[in-house]
């Protein structure tokens, strides 16, 4: 094993990790609202990154190269702009999930996530799937209908995580621009979005972000959000993809122990069941990526 392919693989370790454990910085902030939290989010996000791309010699010519062939390519700067506004829905609703005790509606949300994106992949891709993704798109399907049956709750968390992280994984398959040009833009394009929330909460002295500690733990979010996008992109490049569809499954996991046994939410055995049926269909799902390298090893 190379030095880069190792270092490629504790980059992807590390980024899932984080987002593993974000339920815990998350949980910090407590007295602000989910949208507040989300706007500042926003906000600190975008002055990070633009910080990363002044300082950076590399990451500022990118940058440049980048906005300009976005500006030449209307439609592409439309769906960056889409993009950016889609990922902030995810984030907003992974806030509010964590803040309101749904940590493992959350995990099962990332768990399905590679499901619901090559189902994605069907309808608009045209790809076509081996028995395996069928079977693992179908086992999932039966995990969501019995929630809904058995439980009686419906995983709204879940199907909105899952569906709006795969629609932005379609929609930057469409952008083809540095990861860190990416991430930056999005971030200044979805900004003003929330600034107009941030005044709107001080105009009507609604605002909770002050001298408190909750606001001194979401100063850190801008970095918090990056981070793992950075170790993330900085891995992918280094390993095959099919490795990072692997590792990925990291993050849900850790979200999953820690809704259990850190936040302590209810887990009975109609929510195993459904859990259940994911995991088998994640297992078919692994089957399917490794016959996949089987077949053509090469695959990045």
């Amino acid at each position: 094993m190379n030095t880069e392919y190792r270092n490629g693989i504790l980059f992807a370790l590390s980024a899932y990790v984080l987002w593993g454990i974000l339920p815990i910085y998350w949980d910090l902030i407590s007295g602000i609202g989910a949208f507040e939290i989300l706007a500042f989010r926003i906000i600190f996000s975008m002055i990070f990154m633009v910080l990363i791309i002044v300082v950076g010699k590399k990451q500022r010519y990118a940058f440049q190269r980048d906005v300009h062939q976005l500006f030449t390519h209307p439609i592409q700067l439309i769906t960056i702009i889409i993009a950016g506004y889609i990922i902030t829905l995810n984030w907003g609703t992974f806030i509010w999930a964590v803040t309101n005790g749904h940590v493992l509606q959350s995990s099962l949300g990332y768990y399905i996530n590679p499901l619901v994106s090559i189902l994605l992949a069907l309808i608009f891709l045209k790809e076509r799937f081996n028995k395996f993704e069928w079977l693992a798109i179908l086992f999932a399907f039966i995990g969501v209908l019995y929630m809904t049956i058995e439980i009686g709750e419906f995983p709204i968390v879940s199907i909105m995580l899952a569906l709006t992280f795969g629609v932005y994984g379609l929609l930057k398959k469409v952008v083809h621009i540095d990861a860190i040009s990416s991430i930056t833009i999005e971030c200044i394009v979805t900004a003003p979005a929330g600034l107009i929330y941030v005044i709107y909460l001080w105009q009507h002295h609604d605002m909770s972000f002050g001298l408190n500690v909750s606001s001194f733990w979401l100063l850190f979010s801008g970095a918090i959000t990056a981070i793992p996008l950075i170790l993330f992109s900085a891995g992918a490049k280094r390993i095959p993809l099919s490795l990072t569809g692997f590792i990925q499954y990291i993050g849900p996991t850790i979200m999953f122990v820690l809704g259990i046994f850190v936040f302590k939410e209810p887990f009975d055995v109609h929510q195993l069941i459904t859990f259940i049926f994911i995991w088998i269909g994640i297992i078919l799902y692994s089957l399917s990526q490794y016959i996949k390298i089987k077949n053509n090893p090469v695959t990045k």
